[in-house]
Formats: structure tokens, C-alpha cells, sequence
């Protein structure tokens, strides 16, 4: 009797939390869209997908996303970047964004530490398409990719 109860708390709890809004189970990030090259990495919030250089210079040929630069000071960028916001100034720039919380977001940096923690800004608030450049610029430069570099942007 006492395991039964257990059992159906447990499950129970697992319905419940499952249905919060906002809130990613493992389940749940499962069954999203398989990202090229990547994972989706749950979140408080939600989740946000790691993407690796070689398939963003696969998405980069049909781009059908907003692509942002979050390093911060200007090091460089890839190509087609429609904007450059520091990882730390995402919240405050939210204009620069599209307005659509489900529009697809792929944000980079240096290495991945910036844009991982402005991925983890958007989706706390609410975004819920967001892709990270696992190893940023420094990943880009290692597979033979080219960087745009200079100053003024």
C-alpha cells in the first residue's frame, strides 16, 4: 500500500511539474527539433541548443535566423551577423531583437561563455528558439572558417 502511494506520487509530481509552463523536463527537451551537430541543454526557463561550427556553416548557406555577436569587447565576427550586443546588455536591448519570443536566435562569442549566459538571459525570458555556437569564434577558426576582423563595429 505504501509503495503504491509513493508511485502515484511520484508520478503525479512528474504530471504536474511537466505541466508548469515554462518549465523543461528531460522528456521534453527529448522531443524537441534534433539540433544539426548539437543538443538542446535544458535551462531554468526552458532550453537553448548547442550547435557546432560545421553545421552553423550549414545553416549560414540558408539563413533563415537572427544572428548575433555578444562578445564583448568587438574581437571579430562571422559572416552575415545582423548584430552585435553584449552578452551582458542582452536584457537592456531587447529592440534589437525580433519581437517574436519563438523566433529563431543564434547567438556567439569568443569562446561560448558569453553567449551561453545571453542564451540563458533569453530564455528566462521567454525565448524560446535559441541556438548557441558551442566553442564560438575560437571553434569557427578551427575548422577553417573565416573570421571577419577589424574595428568600428
Amino acid at each position: 500500500m505504501m509503495i503504491r502511494r509513493l508511485v502515484f506520487v511520484m508520478i503525479f509530481g512528474v504530471a504536474v511539474l511537466g505541466a508548469v509552463p515554462g518549465r523543461v523536463v528531460a522528456a521534453e527537451v527529448g522531443s524537441r527539433v534534433p539540433v544539426p551537430g548539437g543538443a538542446w541543454v535544458p535551462v531554468p526557463g526552458g532550453a537553448f541548443a548547442n550547435v557546432t561550427a560545421p553545421a552553423l556553416k550549414k545553416m549560414l548557406e540558408k539563413k533563415d535566423f537572427f544572428f548575433a555577436n555578444v562578445h564583448v569587447p568587438y574581437e571579430g565576427e562571422i559572416a552575415k551577423t545582423d548584430a552585435f550586443i553584449p552578452f551582458d546588455q542582452v536584457e537592456k536591448q531587447l529592440h534589437l531583437l525580433p519581437t517574436r519570443k519563438d523566433a529563431k536566435i543564434v547567438l556567439y562569442c569568443m569562446s561560448d561563455r558569453m553567449s551561453t549566459i545571453a542564451s540563458e538571459t533569453l530564455v528566462r525570458l521567454g525565448y524560446t528558439n535559441i541556438w548557441n555556437l558551442q566553442g564560438g569564434m575560437v571553434e569557427w577558426r578551427k575548422q577553417g572558417y573565416p573570421l571577419i576582423s577589424g574595428s568600428g563595429k
